[in-house]
């Protein structure tokens, strides 16, 4: 074989082996409001049953319409995002990340729920007016392919007996999702949960384990700011381990610069008895990052930490 026959039969091979992540086409069929805060979208159509998803934080992007109002229309095979940069300013459809809250694939359903508290952006522009049959594209975990497509952080290590859980409503989906796997769990650990929410009235009925503790923090009733609830969790409210003074991790801890920058920690601990998982607003994931590892001298291998968004951009 010629090295150019070599080279177009490499490129069939990729080109035909399915990817981790794909295009889907999916159409919202109705949509349920949590809270005032919150809203569950619940999506439809035959494209749902070529998905997958691996854990309970399983991370989306969704396409919303661009600019000049035309819903995403890539191709749902091979490489997207090429002819997404082919395409003018006003036709690129916007992306916001999410995460997948069900699927049910017997029904053909997706349940992705938004924060909405106004129009932010194009998401919220988009679930503001969306009617039924409203269609969009998502860039979901693709059922064809065998392998682990990522995507996602929450891996908690063997051996865990106690589980610390911390995330504002941006967090809300995923926290939901992992304390109804640990209500399943085997051996079930001690689970502190710290949600801090915009109003009392977004506290919500969340299944958990009977080990399972939730505190909600309602930024208005507290009469705090955002992310003031998730430092407060952190510093004064969670149950940590025993602090531990460990000079050579704090050394070299390095401070990241948020507006250049993303947040972004998995924990790699195999065996470990505590875990945090910590998400939301990147100003309070940082000082809480900063917290638990210079002050109180906490294994990063046992820390996921993530900056979901930024005060001061739009969520949606």
């Amino acid at each position: 074989m010629s090295p150019a026959a070599a080279l177009v039969h490499n490129l069939r091979n990729r080109l035909s082996k399915p990817t981790a992540y794909r295009l889907f086409d999916i159409q919202l069929k109705r949509r349920i409001t949590l809270s005032p805060s919150l809203t569950r979208f619940v999506f439809g159509g035959s494209d749902v049953a070529l998905m997958r998803t691996l854990a309970p934080d399983q991370r989306v992007k969704l396409l919303f319409p661009s600019a000049n109002g035309e819903p995403s229309n890539l191709p749902k095979q091979g490489d997207w995002r090429a002819p997404l940069r082919d395409l003018s300013p006003e036709r690129v459809p916007p992306m916001r990340s999410y995460t997948i809250r069900n699927l049910r694939l017997e029904a053909g359903e997706l349940d992705i729920d938004f924060v909405l508290h106004g129009v932010t952006g194009p998401a919220t522009r988009w679930a503001t007016q969306a009617k039924a049959g409203a269609p969009l594209q998502i860039a979901a975990p693709n059922a064809a392919y065998t392998d682990d497509p990522g995507g996602y952080e929450w891996q908690p290590p063997q051996g865990m007996r106690k589980v610390l859980l911390i995330g504002d409503e941006t967090a809300l989906p995923a926290i939901a999702g992992i304390l109804e796997e640990l209500a399943h769990h085997p051996d079930t650990p001690q689970v502190q949960v710290f949600i801090e929410v915009p109003e009392e009235s977004d506290c919500q009925n969340l299944v958990c384990g009977p080990n399972t503790k939730i505190h909600w923090l309602p930024r208005a009733s507290l009469g705090k700011q955002h992310g003031d609830g998730m430092i407060l969790a952190a510093r004064e409210l969670a149950s940590l381990p025993p602090r531990r003074l460990q000079a050579k991790a704090c050394a070299v801890l390095q401070e990241l610069d948020l507006d250049n920058q993303r947040l972004w920690e998995r924990a790699s601990a195999r065996h470990n008895e505590f875990y945090a998982w910590v998400a939301g607003e990147s100003t309070a994931v940082m000082a809480i990052r900063r917290f638990f590892i210079h002050e109180c001298g906490m294994d990063r291998k046992a820390l996921t930490l993530m900056g979901y968004w930024k005060l001061g951009r739009s969520l949606g």
